[in-house]
């Protein structure tokens, strides 16, 4: 039997791998040295745009009450520095390896929750909040998640020549 959040949920789920296939497909294509280019004279280099999306959906890890982070190290370079500002980042090769064990593990979570326990609180609400906002749940985080990835995706496209 397929209940209104069934369906929500599902539908949710669907966008968001879509979505990464889309991004898989993407970062397949692009070289490294593509990845090393800027998505517009002055703007963000493609390594960066895929470490801060590694690093975005490494957090969701525990954002969503799965597991620790992985990949803390990529905080710095990636979420609380613009680019270039860092000089040692990880290779594009140690990104695209982070980038599929993330991904991997957020599936693997995915796959367990019931549709109730998309509606849970996820970890950065207090119980009392969540009661006020029952909104700031584990379903409202992936499609933020989903929506962000979209649009750093969109200009990871620029690189394609």
């Amino acid at each position: 039997m397929n209940t209104q959040k069934d369906l929500i949920v599902r539908s949710v789920v669907d966008a968001w791998n879509a979505r990464m296939e889309s991004a898989d497909k993407l970062l397949d294509s692009l070289s490294d040295h593509q990845l090393e280019q800027e998505i517009a004279p002055g703007k963000n280099r493609g390594i960066y745009l895929v470490g801060h999306l590694t690093a975005v959906h490494d957090k969701m890890l525990p954002l969503l009450g799965f597991e620790e982070q992985v990949y803390p190290h990529l905080d710095e370079p990636f979420l609380k520095n613009p680019d270039k500002a860092v000089e040692k980042i990880p290779s594009a090769a140690e990104l695209r390896a982070s980038w599929k064990n993330v991904h991997s593990k957020l599936a693997k979570h995915f796959s367990k929750l019931s549709a109730d326990e998309w509606f849970d609180r996820h970890t950065s609400v207090s119980q009392e909040d969540f009661v006020k906002e029952p909104h700031r749940n584990r379903i409202n985080v992936l499609v933020g998640r989903t929506n962000h990835m979209q649009y750093h995706v969109g200009q990871l496209a620029l690189l394609k020549k």
